[in-house]
């Protein structure tokens, strides 16, 4: 037998790659229908209905910019450095070709972090623009999104990623999660893979056969609770076994697919019982076979359409099924539930009140705290935390309890938010968090949190409450040996305010990878200054480091100190780029939680870029844009962030042509 993977950008195309044959003992001919059962096909639905806006005098504007601006700009400053041959990937004589295109859209963005920080031109060009012409050129670049076409983009057919995976084994068969612990860990661009290895071709097919040991029942005893309700009763007449076999194949289907079966894919699943039958296999064990080419099948593996296109139009409305399942594993990580496939059954689900009201039930039902696991973590960043190493001489408290602790106190953050629907610059400033006896010992609390237990606790310390100040974002962007005020500058500015941070240029070492002469007897922040004062380093750290000391009195596992190791006192003391200063994490808080539309904005591009498993493009930015005056009229508050994007245009339209 041969498994599949999906290769983008052409959507719907597959190809053959591993053999997939170990744990299934048949005939050659049992791997060839296997293999015929991962058919796959693409949906349709009705035509997309996005708001009329009067953006004509927008693109108007934006088309005039274009010319007489930023096409002067680039010819005049990047254009030799970025045309035919770019540099550091950035095309820009595409980008003037195309200014609109979404291939386009990630060159300008780069463009405009470079020059907003005056990281280019490079120094030693002999043309450089003035600040306000900086400053101008990254407001012209903002009005390309005008220029984009309207287009929610295309469906990403994505794979379950191992977490989706087991708990959609758990709700459908009721085996533990776990069961799916032998996949590898994953790295994930937006949020989805779309591709399966030839390892976890094999690890999928050994996985289906352990969920099919647990559930059925070893021949000539009882079938278990959950066999009968795959599998019923067997016929009593063999004459009626087919007929069985296919009423089973359309509910097994229908469970795995998360949406009815097509004519053709409950044939090849009833020619798949008619193998096992025709090599000597009885009722139970045949349909056990057909059972297994579901669990492989990429109808159940991959979130995919669900029938033929037939709309001429080139956008259409999500399937209502589509929809459910793309909610669902937006907010718990697993399938639809019963009312999710019945408001899709009945075509219900795509009425804005009904899509809202949907998210609000799985919001508010205990599941959701899968959002943490799947977005929140990433989001943040804190998923290498497990992984990471410390100095076990430095740092001997870095057990795994502290480490899992860290990880329930940023998840019950989360969740905290989103329960009590606070708004978003509640995750920079906030006066409570969650702690048990070990994580206690960290924050300097321990007399007062006992036991291994996690519970809320209200902070005294205006430097703590926060994302900020919690333990496992200052864990994660810190060395194995001591604090990174660059990583801590870099997070602050992506992860928390969605800035574009350019890159390390070059051939620029460490900090480590200094001279130790010229460095020797210098605090953290001398070294890093004296490393600020190459001119390749200059422009961004001087954004970079400033918020990065200003988190300095917390060590590399997130405890507070006053004085470095070597016992001087820690400068904390900073500005920001906007000329605000600050000299504790409280200030530095304090600020940053001012810039609520930034935060609001941050958190809903990247929940939007996860929600859809790819990369925001140009259109998409006018789209944000609207989403933000809505969220903005209920104070940035994190549910409504979350209802937006889950009943936005991107999210329930897609591009078929």
């Amino acid at each position: 037998m041969t498994f599949v993977s999906f290769h983008p950008p052409h959507e719907g195309r597959w190809t053959t790659s591993a053999p997939l044959s170990r744990g299934i003992q048949s005939s050659r001919q049992l791997f060839t229908l296997l293999g015929l059962a991962l058919t796959l096909f693409v949906s349709s639905q009705t035509v997309a209905d996005e708001p009329e806006t009067d953006e004509a005098a927008l693109r108007e504007d934006a088309k005039k910019t274009f010319k007489e601006k930023v096409e002067p700009f680039v010819n005049k400053y990047c254009i030799k450095c970025h045309g035919p041959v770019p540099e550091a990937g950035i095309n820009l004589r595409s980008a003037l070709q195309s200014p609109g295109a979404a291939s386009s859209f990630l060159h300008w963005k780069k463009s405009v972090a470079n020059v907003k920080v005056q990281d280019m031109p490079p120094e030693y060009m002999d043309k450089q623009p003035t600040d306000e012409e900086r400053r101008q050129f990254v407001e012209w670049i903002g009005k390309l999104k005008y220029l984009a076409p309207r287009d929610p983009g295309p469906f990403v057919i994505r794979r379950l990623n191992k977490m989706e995976y087991g708990n959609t084994l758990r709700d459908l068969y009721g085996v533990d999660p776990s069961i799916a612990d032998s996949l590898p860990e994953e790295v994930m661009g937006e949020g989805y893979l779309n591709s399966i290895s030839p390892l976890q071709s094999e690890l999928f097919l050994e996985i289906a056969n352990k969920v099919v040991k647990e559930v059925i029942s070893p021949e000539g005893k009882a079938p278990t609770t959950v066999q009968q309700r795959l599998f019923g009763a067997t016929p009593a007449e063999e004459a009626n076994y087919r007929e069985s076999a296919r009423k089973v194949a359309n509910n097994l289907a229908r469970d795995a697919y998360r949406r009815p079966p097509s004519e053709t894919e409950l044939n090849v699943l009833v020619e798949v019982f008619d193998l096992g039958r025709e090599n000597n296999l009885n009722y139970t064990e045949s349909l056990t076979l057909m059972w297994k080419a579901v669990l492989v099948s990429p109808q159940f593996l991959f979130i995919t359409p669900a029938s033929k296109i037939e709309s001429k139009e080139r956008i259409i409305p999500l399937d209502d099924y589509q929809l459910a399942s793309r909610l669902s594993y937006l907010l718990w990580a697993a399938p639809p539930d019963a009312e999710l496939l019945l408001l899709a059954e009945k075509g219900e689900l795509q009425e804005t009140d009904v899509l809202r009201s949907q998210v609000a039930r799985l919001l508010d039902d205990p599941r959701s705290r899968a959002l943490f696991d799947g977005f929140g973590a990433q989001w943040l960043g804190v998923g290498k935390l497990e992984r990471q190493t410390f100095d076990p001489d430095l740092f001997p408290q870095m057990t795994p309890a502290l480490r899992q602790a860290m990880m329930d106190e940023a998840r019950l953050f989360f969740e905290s938010i989103i329960r009590e629907n606070q708004s978003v610059f509640r995750f920079v400033d906030n006066d409570y968090t969650f702690l048990n006896e070990p994580l206690a010992k960290v924050y300097g609390l321990e007399q007062s949190v006992q036991g291994p237990d996690m519970r809320r606790v209200k902070l005294e310390n205006p430097n703590r409450g926060g994302i900020l100040g919690m333990p496992a974002m200052l864990a994660t962007t810190s060395f194995p040996n001591r604090t990174s005020p660059v990583n801590r500058g870099v997070w602050v500015l992506e992860q928390v305010l969605g800035e574009r941070v350019p890159p390390a240029p070059p051939n620029v070492p460490e900090l480590e990878e200094e001279g130790k002469q010229s460095t020797e007897g210098l605090t953290l922040r001398q070294r890093t200054e004296l490393h600020r004062s190459e001119p390749a380093c200059a422009n961004c750290h001087k954004v970079l480091d400033p918020i990065g000391f200003g988190l300095e009195n917390f060590d590399a596992i997130g405890q507070w100190r006053d004085n470095n190791d070597s016992g001087v006192a820690i400068d904390s003391t900073g500005t920001l780029p906007t000329g605000e200063s600050f000299s504790t994490p409280a200030d530095l808080k304090r600020l940053l939680s001012k810039r609520e539309s930034d935060l609001a904005r941050n958190l809903t591009e990247r929940l939007m870029a996860f929600a859809l498993g790819r990369q925001l493009e140009g259109y998409d930015e006018l789209v944000i844009d609207r989403l933000m005056v809505k969220i903005a009229e209920d104070n940035y508050r994190v549910r409504t962030i979350i209802t937006e994007v889950a009943t936005s245009y991107l999210f329930t339209h897609r591009r078929v042509k």
